[in-house]
């Protein structure tokens, strides 16, 4: 079985994960998403909300492609993150050049600490290159509308938790 994990803080889930989630399901036959806990980041959304947002968008798309998704929040690094879960794949969203570096550095990294894992860069399609959580939140916080970049419920979510 080919297991692939696809990290991230999905803080929220936008439509540039919702992509890629889409794309590595045909990969792999198991997908699992880690969702980082990362307390440094502060975010908006709490991780059960955040696992719940993931589940909600990305587990129908693996039923219609046959891949099992499933969310697993982490806390540990990348890597024995992907040996908890059998993954021999990391799967990593790539927008722009600027995102080139910063995985290519790590991509090192963890091939030192296990050579065994490899990563797979997906690039995100043209209409969602530009879609970065942390835009989207100060969108959201500012009253703009974020419906471009989020699915309805997340939009939802995001409103209310404005609101809040």
């Amino acid at each position: 079985m080919r297991v692939g994990l696809y990290p991230g803080t999905f803080d929220p889930v936008t439509l540039g994960h919702v992509d890629i989630v889409r794309r590595a399901a045909t990969l792999v036959d198991r997908l699992v998403i880690g969702v980082a806990i990362n307390r440094d980041k502060g975010p908006l959304f709490s991780l059960e909300e955040r696992v719940a947002m993931v589940e909600a968008e990305c587990v129908p798309l693996g039923r219609a492609v046959g891949c099992e998704i499933v969310a697993h929040p982490f806390e540990n690094l990348l890597i024995d993150c992907a040996r908890d879960v059998g993954a021999g794949l990391i799967i990593r969203g790539l927008r722009a050049v600027a995102d080139f570096e910063y995985e290519y550095q790590m991509v090192g990294m963890n091939r030192i600490l296990d050579d065994s894992i490899e990563t797979v860069f997906l690039m995100a399609e043209a209409e969602h290159q530009a879609i970065a959580s942390k835009l989207v939140k100060e969108i959201a916080r500012l009253g703009g509308d974020v419906s471009k970049f989020v699915t309805p419920a997340v939009n939802e979510a995001l409103k209310n938790r404005m609101r809040a």
